[in-house]
């Protein structure tokens, strides 16, 4: 029998930039931490440095099911409740459609999207048993915006909103609440490992963040206060929400702009 009632936060990709930022909001808010991270000792610091007690640092890679399976079994055995699942870990990839090697699709589609589903394969139960709790799924601008250059990535992030948007009414009526998280350029260490034909494109989206407006506190505050008044669609950015808007009411529109900034940011290599 569990008596704390305090809120559960679980975090994927937490030992560092976004997922971190958003372990030390909810810590700071008095709720219980999960922090998970492929690598325990990022983990381990991150949940080190966290605000009240309670907290746990496990290590999570999202491809292997068998450890998804034994982190639910966790949960259920120290907390007896979950109250938030961020599915936070990804990868970036760039490279046009015939550039990007099949090998680097099948790499971030297995970690940006089936990572996905596989925390929320393995909770879902959870959260239907217990009548409460949120899924916060972290895509990003280009699952919404269709950017080129990045067309794996963007593919990837795309189908997480898709998936997002059938899992929110799947559990609506279980009382779970689902939000699909989609920033725009924000400052963090995402492209370390990103893959991609030439390094012209891990400078180019470094270049973008370095000199984004948005911090990864800025969106970490986002997410909380999702929780607190629940909304589906979480953007980050003030121009993506026109830009959004821009999209769905005038798509030949936000296409020809989308082209000219093409043109501008990706000249043809045989021009």
């Amino acid at each position: 029998m569990h008596s704390d009632t305090r809120p559960v936060a679980l975090i994927s990709g937490a030992g560092s930039g976004l997922g971190a930022a958003m372990a030390g909001r909810f810590a700071a808010a008095g709720w219980r931490v999960i922090v998970t991270d492929q690598h325990i000792d990022r983990a381990e610091k991150v949940t080190a440095g966290l605000a009240g007690t309670d907290h746990a640092a496990r290590a999570l890679n999202v491809t292997d099911s068998s450890q998804w399976e034994a982190l639910a079994a966790f949960v259920d055995s120290e907390y007896g409740r979950i109250d938030l699942l961020v599915n936070n870990a990804g990868v970036a990839t760039g490279g046009m459609l015939g550039e990007t090697p099949l090998e680097d699709w099948e790499w971030v589609l297995e970690i940006n999207l089936m990572g996905v589903v596989r925390g929320c394969h393995h909770f879902v139960g959870r959260f239907r048993s217990q009548g409460f709790g949120h899924i916060v799924n972290v895509a990003s601008w280009a699952g919404l915006a269709a950017a080129p250059g990045i067309a794996s990535y963007g593919t990837a992030k795309a189908a997480v909103v898709s998936m997002s948007e059938m899992l929110r009414a799947e559990l609506a009526p279980y009382g779970v609440e689902v939000s699909v998280l989609c920033p725009a350029f924000v400052k963090t260490a995402l492209t370390d490992s990103m893959r991609a034909p030439d390094d012209t494109y891990a400078k180019r989206v470094q270049r973008w963040m370095e000199h984004s407006g948005i911090s990864a506190d800025d969106v970490a505050e986002i997410v909380f206060k999702a929780t607190q008044k629940p909304r589906f669609l979480l953007l980050t950015h003030p121009e993506t929400r026109w830009q959004y808007r821009l999209k769905r009411w005038f798509p030949s529109l936000y296409f020809r702009i989308l082209m000219r900034t093409m043109r501008k940011l990706m000249p043809r290599k045989d021009a």
